[in-house]
């Protein structure tokens, strides 16, 4: 039998990244990434892109950027589905939004649209606070965040990805869409207060109204299009929505989902939070 040829869209990315390292494990896969640094290379913006990159392929991964919010997607994720199906794409796996109602108009897109499919919805990640948006007001000592009250149930990326792995590989999953979260609720007040006691570092947090986040990052010169996305994210989701958690990741994986305390202390002993003077002196 043929060893099975996977794309894993954002293969750079942190689910991505993450994905491409376990399917490698699995001896009859092929793993292809795409992305703009990918050969050939894959733009989301640049449908002429498309065709080379998923020749021959088998099982697609679709993580989208910016996000699956935008008003620009659905048509997008059209476009891309259909081409892919017509080209032999057997199965595609897609990473959406939990509790964003705009990403589910891509849900169904994929659902109509592709032979087999699985859909995996996600939130807040555990690696936000790590690898994304909070590490730099992190490093500096100070957090400010709107909507800080709301409880998330903060998701690892290493269990996305583990979930997601099992989409692609196994076609028992074929047809079922998947929630997942954490074990537990927190705010993000609490998730940084975790962060600076696991790490022994002072960390201020200050909690603002949308508008005043909106308009601190304005100041920092966010483009004003990612500013949209922050907007969208902090008023239409992060409302209280998302503040329950499910089973889905023991449902699939057998085990439990990775307690925010346990990613903090596993990446903590990284040093991805020491800031450079911190370091300088051990």
């Amino acid at each position: 039998m043929e060893n099975q040829k996977i794309l894993v869209l954002g293969g750079n990315g942190k689910t991505g990244r993450r994905v491409t390292q376990l399917l490698k494990k699995v001896s009859d896969t092929e793993v292809y990434i795409g992305s703009r640094s990918g050969i050939p290379p894959f733009h989301w913006e640049n449908p002429e892109s498309w065709s080379e990159v998923i020749e021959g392929i088998d099982t697609v991964y679709i993580t989208f950027q910016p996000d699956l919010a935008i008003p620009s997607a659905p048509e997008t994720i059209q476009k891309f589905t259909t081409l892919a199906t017509q080209n032999g794409v057997q199965k595609i796996v897609l990473l959406s939004g939990r509790g964003e109602k705009e990403a589910q108009v891509c849900e169904e897109i994929v659902k109509s649209t592709a032979k087999n499919w699985t859909i995996v919805r996600a939130s807040w990640f555990n690696q936000n606070f790590s690898e994304s948006i909070f590490l730099d007001p992190i490093l500096a000592g100070h957090v400010a965040i709107a909507r800080a009250e709301t409880p998330e149930p903060f998701t690892d990326a290493d269990d996305i990805a583990a979930v997601v792995t099992e989409a692609l590989l196994n076609e028992k999953h074929n047809g079922k869409t998947y929630e997942l979260t954490g074990p537990r609720l927190l705010s993000f007040e609490q998730a940084v207060a975790e962060i600076a006691q696991i790490t022994g570092r002072e960390i201020q947090f200050q909690s603002l109204s949308v508008d005043e986040y909106i308009g601190m990052l304005r100041e920092y010169q966010v483009p004003e299009e990612e500013l949209w996305l922050v907007n969208y994210l902090f008023t239409e989701v992060l409302d209280g929505r998302n503040s329950s958690i499910t089973n889905d990741i023991e449902k699939v994986l057998g085990r439990k989902a990775k307690d925010f305390t346990d990613y903090v202390k596993e990446t903590a002993q990284t040093g991805i939070w020491e800031t450079p003077k911190l370091i300088a002196t051990q």
